[in-house]
């Protein structure tokens, strides 16, 4: 799929955003007064920017707000009530820590179950799709979940956790690669099931639909070639996990080397983000003999 830079930075922030309101919601670091203030407005910067960023991707931006409407079977519609009503108690849970001195756990708990609720909701939207088989599997919740706590841990200075999750996250991160590369040929889909033409024996497009462009080519087909990907997963998982994984091992490591595994996250992060799409195969793609 073409990899979007709206949605890269959408799932990346906000992934951040969410997984430091998680911590802080149960109180780590117990923070109040104004070191509190610093915390909450650095996860609502990445958490709103991520959600606004979100928007750029819309055809119709104004009708954002038609997407409440219909969580009964949609996840993105969960996803937006989740993100508010996590956004909203975390508000109130950080007036109390911060104008007050106080932090009510019960109101932290609440808050960090609805921003980890709005991390998985996210992820759903994509495993849920059986058009694109890459992102159609368990592993897909997994891998955005433990991302987004890895840097979550991360931001909010918990270097015994954030040690287990980027590792999680990592060994995650490789297993959704691998088992993501064969998933378009395990799940048998081929022109003939993309034109409804199955029980015709073995189908061939005689020319390419049409002559031009269009929406689905546009959106849904992208080619990434091998030694580019291969690349580009180095650097992802190179940046993303083991290069701040070492870091917060340093025995007596300073802020600034917890400032640089933050940032080497996040640019690992960028990186796995645009293969995440760019990697994703839409079966659309067969109709118009393009796999990519």
């Amino acid at each position: 799929m073409h990899p979007a830079p709206s949605v890269i930075i959408f799932t990346t922030l906000s992934g951040l955003g969410f997984g430091l309101l998680v911590f802080l919601g149960l109180g780590f670091p117990p923070v109040t007064g104004w070191v509190a203030f610093v915390f909450f407005l650095i996860a609502y910067a990445l958490s709103v920017g991520g959600l606004l960023a979100s928007t750029f991707h819309l055809g119709h931006p104004e009708r954002a707000l038609k997407a409440f409407r219909q969580w009964r079977t949609s996840w993105l519609s969960r996803e937006a009530i989740a993100a508010v009503a996590a956004l909203l108690v975390m508000g109130l849970y950080a007036l109390f820590a911060v104008f007050f001195g106080t932090r009510i756990a019960a109101l932290g708990w609440i808050g960090a179950a609805l921003s980890l609720a709005t991390v998985i909701t996210t992820a759903m939207i994509y495993t849920q799709i059986k058009a694109v088989p890459r992102w159609h599997q368990a592993l897909t919740p997994l891998h955005l979940t433990t991302a987004s706590l890895a840097g979550g841990a991360l931001l909010a200075g918990q270097i015994t956790l954030a040690q287990i999750f980027l590792f999680l996250g990592g060994i995650i991160q490789i297993a959704h690669w691998l088992r993501g590369d064969g998933r378009f040929a395990q799940a048998g889909q081929s022109i003939a099931s993309a034109t409804g033409l199955s029980e015709a024996g073995r189908i061939s497009a005689f020319e390419a639909p049409h002559t031009g462009t269009n929406y689905l080519l546009r959106e849904m087909v992208h080619a990434v070639g091998r030694k580019h990907a291969q690349r580009l997963r180095i650097i992802a998982l190179g940046l993303g996990f083991a290069l701040p994984l070492t870091l917060i091992l340093i025995p007596g490591a300073s802020h600034g080397l917890g400032g640089l595994a933050v940032l080497s996250h996040i640019l690992g992060m960028l990186a796995s983000r645009w293969l995440f799409f760019a990697q994703a195969e839409h079966v659309v793609g067969l109709y118009y003999g393009a796999r990519g």
